[in-house]
């Protein structure tokens, strides 16, 4: 059974007036998840509520004793979540075209395994390397993969902040889920773009290399977002294994 730590934080950022992220660390159920919303008014704050506590409801106290099992989980809290924002939307029309990203990373034994859905990400910082986990589902991420852009030209791109999937957005909703193994030290860094689009990976992963606590790595994050501009909401979760 591996041992989990972890720190969490969100910020408004420096240019919105209301923060539409939300997210969940329970390290001790060896869960976490981290969601953007979108829509006007507090449309967004509602469907990214309702991701994480579906998440929060679907996994309370159910049996994760196999992989199969909790990726089953993983896709009935997406399921329902969708459900529920799709039903708001519906039942009022002020919110209508509501919808968030969704991230979510738990544990069985010492594999991980991801749901996500959208331009919210996951990355792994192991042995002195970030890597991103997910892939972006965005317009300009499907230029990048279609040799149309390059990935630098993605970065600055006008149109990089649509995506093409996103929880509320239709009924039958497509996620990614993706596994892998656990090592001693691994840190899992869950960011919506407010962290990602404004800070490059090299400062993320001279941050998470340091010595520091994972409460302190948290706030330079989101402080280094701000101090480039804090155009949206920040969120970051970070998740280390201690021990396998």
């Amino acid at each position: 059974m591996i041992k989990l730590i972890s720190a969490s934080a969100t910020d408004v950022g420096l240019r919105r007036t209301n923060n539409e992220d939300a997210c969940l660390a329970i390290p001790e159920e060896r869960l976490f998840a981290l969601s953007d919303g979108m829509g006007g008014a507090a449309a967004g704050e509602i469907a990214s509520g309702y991701f994480i506590d579906t998440v929060r409801e679907v996994f309370s106290g159910q049996n994760r004793s196999s992989e199969e099992k909790v990726c089953a989980l993983v896709q009935e809290a997406f399921r329902l979540s969708n459900q529920r924002i799709i039903s708001h939307a519906a039942e009022h029309p002020q919110d209508e075209g509501m919808g968030c990203t969704g991230e979510l990373l738990t544990f069985c034994s010492n594999r991980y395994i991801i749901g996500h859905v959208g331009d919210s990400r996951i990355y792994l910082f192991r042995e002195g390397k970030l890597r991103q986990i997910t892939k972006d589902h965005s317009l300009v991420q499907l230029q990048v993969d279609q040799g149309i852009i390059s990935a630098e030209e993605a970065k600055q791109h006008p149109m990089k902040n649509i995506i093409l999937r996103a929880l509320g957005s239709v009924p039958s909703l497509s996620l990614d889920i993706i596994k892998g193994s656990v090592l001693h030290h691994d840190i899992f860094l869950l960011c919506s773009d407010g962290l990602s689009d404004m800070v490059v990976d090299a400062v993320i992963q001279n941050t998470l290399a340091t010595t520091h606590s994972l409460e302190y790595k948290v706030q330079n994050l989101i402080e280094s977002a701000n101090s480039v501009g804090g155009r949206d909401n920040i969120t970051v979760v970070l998740c280390e294994v201690e021990a396998t």
